[in-house]
C-alpha cells in the first residue's frame, strides 16, 4: 500500500517485541474462538477426549499418549486450515462453481486423513500395548 492511501486502507504498523507476541496470542485465540463455533472440530476434540482417555485407561506409556496429543494438534491445524480455505472461496466465490466444490474436497481429505492417522495410532497403540 502506498503511503498515499487512505488511512482505513494502509496497513497497520509492524508490532515488535512482546506486543508482537501478545498481538500473535490474541489472533490464535480468536481463531480457536472461530473454530470453536464449527460443528466438526468440535466433534474432533470429543474424539480426540475420547482417545486420550481410553489410551490412558489402557495404560500405554507416556511416549503414546504424547504422540497422540501431537497428532490430535496437527489434526485440529488441518481442521483450522480448512475452515479458513471454507470461508475464503465462500468470499471469493459465492456461485456455485467446481473450483470452489474442488478447494472445499481437498480441505475435507486433509482432515480427513488426519483423522484416520489418528484412529490407526490409536489402534496400534491399544494393539501394542495388550
Amino acid at each position: 500500500m502506498s503511503i498515499d492511501a487512505p488511512p482505513e486502507r494502509r496497513a497497520p504498523a509492524k508490532l515488535r517485541g512482546l506486543s508482537h507476541l501478545f498481538a500473535s496470542a490474541r489472533y490464535s485465540a480468536g481463531g480457536l474462538a472461530r473454530l470453536l463455533g464449527e460443528t466438526a472440530f468440535r466433534q474432533e476434540i470429543m474424539l480426540g477426549a475420547a482417545i486420550l482417555l481410553i489410551l490412558a485407561l489402557a495404560s500405554v506409556s507416556p511416549a503414546m499418549l504424547l504422540i497422540q496429543v501431537v497428532l490430535l494438534l496437527i489434526l485440529a491445524a488441518a481442521e483450522a486450515l480448512n475452515t479458513a480455505i471454507e470461508l475464503i472461496v465462500d468470499r471469493v466465490s459465492p456461485e456455485v462453481s467446481v473450483f470452489a466444490k474442488q478447494a472445499k474436497d481437498l480441505g475435507s481429505f486433509a482432515v480427513f486423513c488426519l483423522l484416520v492417522v489418528n484412529l490407526g495410532f490409536a489402534a496400534g497403540a491399544l494393539l501394542l500395548h495388550a
